[in-house]
């Protein structure tokens, strides 16, 4: 019968106070060093962290909405005042299979489609979808320095082959208003047999940047393929020598 503290900051105002939605709404996203036109909506600090942390590693599913606003506000900012009016593709930086199988979701996943429900809203045309996985094991990036994140990450990632994208799970599943993220079948009449839909622009998300080595190598894999990414986007940015002296800051 209690109201739920906020995730953000422990008050006694739902699960997202006020205070902590209107961080998340107005901080101004800012470029990161990873990539050329890479930004992040808010400093991984204070509520943000912890509100990441509580949709990643504490199943707060319904703090994926107003993360996923945020998200869209920094592929906005990344994309510039003026962007091409191609379709855009959000293409999550994907976690490992383990861990997602461990959190019973794909949150990276989970706020993409949730970044392109909140930028339709706004009348673009923007959808996501999974292109990218694991192309061999890696080690747990939490505690690892930004040298040995990149080591760990060097040739990881490679485009799934078209028609074999990840069915989500029932926890990952959209709803109705989703329903245009979902790939079509190799071969369907209007939908080609390649990696991502014809003429979309595809952008890199991702909740958080450390070191920028998971964007970088989602990159090198997309451009492999012939799908240079336009932009790359992220709900936080950490300040890399805050790596070590965080432990629970989420790995992949």
């Amino acid at each position: 019968m209690l109201p739920a503290p906020c995730a953000g900051c422990g008050a006694d105002l739902g699960h997202l106070c006020p205070e902590c939605r209107r961080l998340l709404a107005t901080t101004p996203p800012t470029p990161v060093p990873a990539l050329p036109r890479a930004h992040a909506a808010a400093p991984y600090d204070g509520p943000v962290r912890r509100l990441l942390l509580a949709h990643k590693e504490r199943g707060a599913l319904g703090l994926a909405g107003p993360l996923g606003e945020a998200l869209a506000r920094a592929v906005r900012s990344a994309l510039g005042p003026y962007p091409e009016p191609a379709p855009l593709l959000l293409v999550p930086v994907p976690s490992a299979r383990a861990a997602v199988r461990a959190r019973g979701h794909d949150p990276t996943l989970r706020l993409a489609r949730a970044a392109a429900g909140a930028l339709r809203r706004e009348g673009l045309d923007a959808r996501a979808l999974p292109l990218l996985r694991h192309a061999r094991p890696v080690a747990d990036q939490a505690g690892l320095s930004a040298a040995e994140r990149h080591q760990n990450l060097r040739g990881a990632l490679t485009v799934r082959p078209p028609g074999r994208f990840r069915r989500p799970g029932r926890s990952d599943r959209p709803d109705q208003s989703d329903q245009s993220d979902r790939p079509g079948r190799p071969g369907r009449p209007g939908r080609p047999d390649r990696p991502g839909p014809a003429g979309c622009r595809p952008v890199l998300v991702d909740d958080l940047v450390t070191t920028g080595a998971s964007l970088v190598e989602a990159a090198r894999a997309l451009s492999a393929a012939g799908l240079s990414p336009a932009a790359a986007a992220t709900v936080a940015a950490a300040v890399p020598h805050h790596r070590r002296h965080r432990p629970d800051t989420p790995g992949r």
